[in-house]
């Protein structure tokens, strides 16, 4: 079996719909798509407090307020654990550039109406991506019809 680290995932939405995310290239894939910002939780660290950093690290936009927590997962359970935490706010202040110069790509604001035709073009880089945007388009429709 393999360990991996907990990984936070902060799902920034604006009021226009969008969400935040980078382009990047991964190379064990050797494929360009896009992610949702985040990354491993340190030692000690709140999860939220974790995916909060991340994001400002990754693109220099700070989530704003209290996050709500989304779903966790894992990803890969068959031998390996790779627990992940999805957590959203509906908004963020922009800082300035990003710090995190490891986090080499493009920030870009990516209307939630372009999910399903990423995902059909493979342009959604793996399954903690996947399972973000879906859950939270499925539980968005779902608050929808029961209001």
């Amino acid at each position: 079996m393999v360990h991996l680290a907990r990984v936070a995932v902060a799902l920034v939405v604006n009021e226009r719909d969008e969400v935040l995310m980078l382009w990047r290239y991964r190379f064990p894939a050797e494929q360009w798509g896009y992610e949702p910002l985040g990354g491993m939780v340190d030692e000690g660290e709140d999860d939220a407090a974790a995916a909060a950093r991340e994001a400002a690290e990754e693109s220099g936009w700070r989530p704003v307020g209290e996050p709500e927590h989304l779903i966790s997962f894992q990803p890969l359970p068959g031998q390996v654990t790779a627990p992940m935490d999805v957590y959203l706010w509906r908004e963020a202040e922009h800082l300035g550039e990003l710090t995190d110069t490891e986090e080499v790509g493009r920030v870009e604001w990516v209307p939630l109406s372009q999910v399903n035709e990423l995902a059909r073009r493979q342009e959604l880089l793996g399954s903690g991506t996947l399972v973000a945007l879906l859950y939270y388009l499925n539980s968005r429709r779902q608050d929808q019809t029961t209001q």
